[in-house]
């Protein structure tokens, strides 16, 4: 038996069945690999925010962490090319009469390489000036082959009557015109495994999924959406945003890091099918889970029921609806009142000095 600074691990024969497994050897993670004949033994615990290495799989020599796709060399402990300054501990192991060892006491430094933060990482800082409303269209269209949209189009009246006649700021997000991908269940993992930003912004510096949360956490003080109604529900672009916004709301139950704060939403619904109060539920829903506030009356709406199948009909109505238009602006109207209130509230209750100017930073980080 080896002398006192090797611990034993196991039966070797029984040790190589598995190509990865975790060995816990008193408070260390280790994850003993087995490749060409060798034994080998890394931290079981990732450099990124500890993903569980010994859940993952073999790529060549690399270890790569289930949460992330972060590599280690299974022999080294050191990061993929590229990331060589990333490295998790390594362990000498040694076999003595069918029994392997690891000598903890040996194990090399945990390295972690410098990384700039990501920019939607910065603090939550509101400088001083008018209301901004953000809407977010949700219609799917083909690129380059334009249609009608009603709910566009009332979109669009909203935002029109904010920026002309209300002197308010406003941007225009089609989700149409975004690449990124959907949700990847980074969350069914493990709730640690959901990150913000987005685990796929982090990753996929193509993913555009960062202009939504740009404009939503850190740029808007109203969220506008709207969608038509599909199959009794919301549009699939909707759902597909939705999904990726998990991360604000995990961020709520995690770690009680409020993103969304003073923020209000309201919402446009139109359809050729009905279930319109059913439409606007999820949406609330959802938008109060991530700590929206709503206006009175929080939505409009038009649909010509189950039977109406004629959607030139149902579109020539909205395009020739004064009321429709009249309650888009309505809408913005009272959203942008209410917002102005919370605001003006929170700026009189603590008001902070930045650059010679007014400003708001929310309360952002943990609070307990």
């Amino acid at each position: 038996m080896p002398d006192a600074r090797w611990t034993e691990i196991g039966a070797v024969e029984e040790l190589k069945r598995k190509t990865l497994q975790e060995v816990v050897c008193g408070n260390t993670k280790l994850v003993l690999s087995y490749k060409d004949g060798q034994f080998a033994a890394i931290s079981g615990i990732c450099n990124h925010i500890g993903g569980p290495l010994s859940e993952g799989r073999l790529d060549g020599d690399y270890v790569v962490c289930p949460w992330h796709y972060w590599k280690f060399h299974r022999l080294t402990g050191q990061g993929e090319p590229g990331y060589e300054e990333d490295r998790v501990p390594s362990y000498p192991v040694i076999i003595e009469n069918g029994r392997l060892y690891v000598d903890l006491a040996s194990g090399t430094k945990r390295r972690k390489q410098a990384k700039a933060p990501h920019p939607l990482a910065r603090p939550i800082v509101r400088a001083e000036g008018p209301i901004r409303i953000l809407g977010i269209a949700a219609t799917a269209m083909t690129a380059g082959q334009p249609r009608y949209s009603a709910s566009d189009a009332l979109l669009e009246a909203a935002l029109d009557h904010a920026r002309e006649q209300l002197q308010l700021d406003t941007q225009l997000i089609r989700l149409r015109e975004l690449s990124f991908r959907p949700c990847e269940g980074f969350y069914s993992k493990a709730a640690e495994a959901c990150t913000w930003p987005c685990s796929i912004t982090q990753m996929d510096p193509a993913d555009q999924m960062d202009r939504v949360y740009e404009g939503i956490v850190h740029w808007a003080d109203v969220i506008l959406v709207s969608t038509p109604i599909r199959w009794g529900g919301a549009s699939s672009l909707y759902y597909k945003m939705v999904e990726r916004l998990n991360c604000i709301q995990n961020q709520e139950t995690i770690a009680n890091r409020h993103l969304l704060k003073d923020k209000v939403a309201a919402f446009i619904i139109m359809g050729g099918q009905d279930n319109v109060q059913g439409v606007a539920g999820q949406l609330m829903t959802f938008f109060a889970e991530v700590g929206c506030q709503f206006p009175q009356f929080p939505f409009i709406a038009h649909s010509r029921g189950w039977s109406a199948e004629d959607m030139e009909r149902n579109n020539r109505e909205v395009q020739e609806s004064l009321a429709l238009r009249e309650g888009a602006e309505a809408l913005v109207t009272r959203a942008a009142d209410l917002a102005r209130l919370m605001l003006e509230a929170r700026v009189t209750a603590a008001p902070l000095a930045r650059g010679g100017r007014k400003a708001h930073q929310l309360d952002s980080e943990p609070t307990g």
